[in-house]
């Protein structure tokens, strides 16, 4: 059985984010969306919120879960034995800082654990959780942008005085 961990604050969930989810799900036997606690970010949502979120948001696809933990990437990777780590691209300047990262992560990793990098869809290579809140934060539309779950719960902070 492979295992696989998607990490990231997820704050909040894309449509882009969600499409890395879905097509990964696909891959692998298990997939476990990994919510990271960064204590140096202020978040728009809190952790539990963002759990929660991504457990609404993916409660479709049945070999999908969800966690939270903070630390070192690679000792909750080593820790809960993960087969691979996947992590999604959206473009160049990505790609620089990402084989940074799994070469690092290759060091680290129990031998064996893969770095898997899948492209962003093209439709979705714009988006970033924070172009979202920025846009929101502007009384942008973010509409097809997150997940409706998600859009809900943006538009009950009530960002920027929006009115949506």
């Amino acid at each position: 059985m492979k295992k696989a961990l998607y990490s990231g604050s997820f704050d909040p969930m894309t449509n882009g984010h969600l499409d890395i989810i879905r097509r990964a799900s696909r891959m692998f036997d298990q997939l476990v969306v990994g919510v990271i606690y960064n204590p140096n970010k202020q978040p728009l949502f809190t952790l539990e919120e963002r759990v929660e979120m991504i457990i609404d948001a993916t409660s479709d696809l049945p070999n999908v879960s969800v966690d939270d933990f903070s630390g070192l990437l690679a000792d909750y990777v080593n820790d809960n034995h993960f087969d691979a780590v996947v992590r999604g691209l959206r473009a160049t300047s990505d790609f620089e800082y990402e084989i940074q990262m799994a070469q690092m992560n290759a060091r680290l990793f129990t031998p064996g654990t893969e770095s898997v990098f899948l492209m962003t869809s093209p439709e979705y290579s714009f988006i970033s959780s924070s172009m979202i809140k920025e846009v929101v934060s502007l009384n942008g539309k973010v509409e097809g942008l997150v997940p409706d779950n998600i859009l809900r719960e943006i538009k009950k902070k009530n960002l920027g005085g929006l009115s949506l």
